[in-house]
């Protein structure tokens, strides 16, 4: 009898590590600590922005990466929109916004990822309006016609602000859309706040993203704070979460966490993995 083959895939969130460590050997700690893939950040920072305009010889040595390391990239984390949403009413901004998207969906079809965790945001920085929603929703339209060119899938990530924090908010526009390029790679985390928040069970919510959810982000939070809490320290339930969306057909996860500076990163990556492998053991 060989080893027994999971029929889930854990990825590892790329800023859970070092922005020092080169995107090699990255790959490589990702498959050290246990995971199965690993998730690229394409953020609003100008370094990370910039790869999304890599030459073909970048694009391949990235791609030659992941099959030396046999770790690969399925999945990118695009949250530069937040600097450039594609509803901004200033129009370099969102004009700046509809480039990243489409660069993303070029580099996708270039390296391999199938899918674009794109961010829930009309505005980040300036205030939401009805205006900058309209503006979006025409943005959002063309991004889906693009990624439908090149078989790329946009799945929305639920955020932290009232925008698109739960899945059924991200469910109005994927309706509205109507494309099977357009899904929702909900933030488990932050769908636990906004659950506490509106007094509504997570499981709900999760169910009414059932047939478009492609991928899950695994993060711990507690109300009213998104980012960095300790894996176990929070109040999310990973496995019931986990066993709810695996019957919906979710096949695709991904740790999100961040690296806090810590010598002892690597051991980290290994807690975490072992913390989430234990909460799939009921499906």
């Amino acid at each position: 009898m060989g080893a027994t083959i999971r029929t889930y895939d854990l990825g590892l969130y790329e800023k859970s590590m070092p922005n020092s460590v080169p995107i090699r050997d990255k790959l490589v700690e990702t498959g050290k600590a246990g995971f199965d893939f690993m998730e690229l950040s394409i953020d609003e920072s100008e370094e990370k922005l910039a790869r999304l305009k890599w030459s073909r010889k970048q694009k391949q040595e990235f791609e030659d990466y992941t099959w030396e390391t046999g770790i690969r990239v399925r999945t990118m984390c695009l949250s530069g929109h937040r600097k450039y949403p594609i509803g901004s009413e200033v129009k370099e901004v969102r004009d700046k916004g509809m480039e990243i998207m489409e660069d993303a969906i070029r580099f996708a079809s270039d390296t391999g990822l199938r899918i674009i965790q794109i961010a829930g945001y009309d505005e980040y920085y300036r205030p939401s309006s009805g205006n900058t929603r309209r503006l979006f929703t025409e943005n959002l339209r063309k991004s889906v016609e693009w990624a439908a060119k090149y078989g790329i899938i946009l799945a929305f990530e639920t955020m932290e602000t009232p925008f698109m924090d739960t899945v059924a908010k991200a469910m109005q526009f994927v309706n509205d859309i109507g494309s099977p390029y357009l899904q929702v790679y909900p933030d488990l985390g932050n769908i636990t706040n906004a659950a506490a928040l509106y007094g509504s069970p997570v499981q709900d919510d999760l169910s009414k993203g059932k047939g478009h959810l492609v991928a899950m982000h695994l993060k711990e939070t507690v109300p009213g704070k998104y980012r960095e809490v300790t894996f176990g320290a929070g109040h999310v339930d990973f496995a019931a979460a986990v066993e709810t969306v695996y019957g919906m057909g979710v096949r695709t996860f991904v740790a999100e966490f961040w690296y806090n500076g810590r010598d002892d990163w690597r051991d980290q990556l290994i807690l975490t993995n072992r913390f989430i492998r234990s909460k799939f053991k009921n499906i």
